[in-house]
């Protein structure tokens, strides 16, 4: 197999030229020079970042060993503590100075679950992954016809006909913020009709008979009713037998139950600013799991690219003005309690910024956030420096989960944008494995954390 180097030295060449003319473009930028008086360092990182292009698999071997070793790190769960111990371990052996935040985490254990299509059509198992937060059946298979619908307002309309069902939320993936709502909410909903389970048809763009798992959330106004995703293959042949007068029966069995809350961690490692030490730029991923797959995508890999990002900041020598951190946050999958518990132990810091790695490690495409418009013009410009990976633009919005309750603090937040058109077909399930990390497209995610990462630890602030 050619070396990475091999068959992207032109590439590699063109990041050495872009970054060797960092201090001219930055001396003439018409807001002065937002790196301050660390620009004239940059060039210095090139041959560090070029090096680490070149070495390519390193990145993605990291990843794979640390997933294969710790895979299913849903919180609580001894995996995800084994995986955070071996971690620290590791990050001190590799001379940083290393802080567990201990945090409070709930316990979510999905026991044994199936679900059958019994009757009113081809009888087959059918795959089901039990929604995060979800009840049991109660102890025995829950036995009942289905009725599926398309929206929330089909169900309004067909509320008559609910109670004692079943209801199969078979609702077309079209954005996930979208579609979601009938996964974290179907529930309640259908109980509100007197339905006794919800299904939801997995929230993905692609099956291949592989359900999506994910969290949901009850209204304790209505009855806590067992609830699972089902892969769109059978939320699509339900709604055909159904459009033909048939009556679908599910057997649905579920073991699904909460135990007290575990003691997990946040894993908090930083280069100390010089001038300007006492502000913090953040950044990271989070480093638990769905208990499906081996949560190398989501979100394993982004915590691997901040690491790394951090760690050739350090290497290339470079001396950031800020402090700048890194954190993998616990338990953003059900429950942010990692989150919240880093912004309640950093309450009194000043935070400069905060960017978050959890939509993926495809192809970088650019950046997303709310920041200040002096910010943004500033970041408008070093994503110039990004265009031999293709990571160039800006949307407004958004910022990440983990760096939400800094977003409410009046934080300005942003998050690394990918080529998303992969990520949902693997998203939360079992499918989540390394294999589908390319080695270059994390190097290449790797090279834009590590300059934006840099370029606002020195940026200058709007007051200077």
């Amino acid at each position: 197999m050619p070396n990475l180097y091999q068959l992207l030295s032109e590439q590699l060449m063109q990041y050495i030229r872009i970054l060797t003319l960092t201090l001219s473009v930055f001396a003439t930028m018409a807001l002065g020079s937002p790196l301050h008086g660390a620009s004239p360092t940059l060039p210095h990182a090139a041959g560090v970042l070029a090096s680490t292009l070149a070495d390519g698999d390193t990145l993605w071997n990291e990843v794979a060993g640390f997933v294969d070793k710790f895979p299913r790190r849903l919180s609580g769960s001894q995996a995800l503590e084994d995986g955070i111990n071996w971690l620290l371990k590791r990050l001190r052996a590799d001379g940083w100075r290393v802080n567990r935040q201990n945090v409070h985490v709930p316990v979510w254990v999905r026991g044994t679950e199936w679900c059958k299509l019994v009757e009113g059509g081809p009888a087959h198992a059918m795959p089901m992954a039990g929604l995060g937060g979800s009840v049991s059946t109660g102890g025995k298979p829950l036995r009942a016809p289905v009725l599926v619908v398309s929206s929330f307002a089909d169900l309004e309309q067909k509320a008559h006909r609910a109670k004692g069902k079943i209801v199969v939320w078979n609702v077309p993936f079209s954005t996930y913020g979208a579609t979601v709502e009938y996964r974290y909410s179907g529930a309640s909903k259908a109980a509100a009709v007197g339905a006794v389970a919800s299904l939801v048809r997995s929230v993905g763009p692609f099956g291949m008979q592989t359900p999506h798992t994910g969290m949901m959330e009850y209204d304790d106004t209505f009855p806590k009713i067992p609830c699972a995703a089902i892969t769109i293959e059978d939320a699509l042949l339900l709604q055909r037998l159904q459009d033909a007068e048939q009556v679908p029966v599910v057997e649905l069995y579920m073991e699904a139950r909460e135990l007290p809350d575990a003691v997990s961690g946040n894993i908090v490692f930083e280069i100390p600013g010089t001038d300007l030490a006492n502000e913090v730029v953040v950044m990271g991923g989070h480093i638990d799991s769905w208990d499906l797959g081996t949560g190398a995508m989501d979100d394993a890999s982004g915590c691997f690219v901040a690491w790394r990002a951090l760690h050739a900041i350090r290497r290339a020598g470079l001396k950031p003005r800020r402090t700048l951190r890194v954190c993998f946050w616990t338990n953003e999958e059900n429950g942010l309690r990692g989150a919240r518990a880093y912004a309640e132990h950093t309450r009194h810091e000043k935070h400069f910024a905060a960017m978050e790695i959890d939509g993926g490690t495809f192809n970088p495409t650019g950046f997303s956030g709310s920041v200040p418009t002096y910010m943004r013009t500033n970041i408008l410009e070093i994503l110039g420096l990004l265009k031999p990976v293709g990571a160039t633009t800006w949307a407004e919005g958004g910022g990440g989960a983990d760096t939400s309750p800094l977003a409410e603090k009046g934080v300005p937040v942003l998050e690394l944008t990918v080529d998303t058109t992969k990520y949902f077909w693997y998203h939360h399930t079992e499918a989540d494995t390394p294999d589908k990390l390319d080695p270059q497209e994390l190097n290449k995610c790797t090279y834009a954390v590590a300059v934006m990462a840099y370029a606002l630890s020195c940026m200058d602030s709007q007051q200077e």
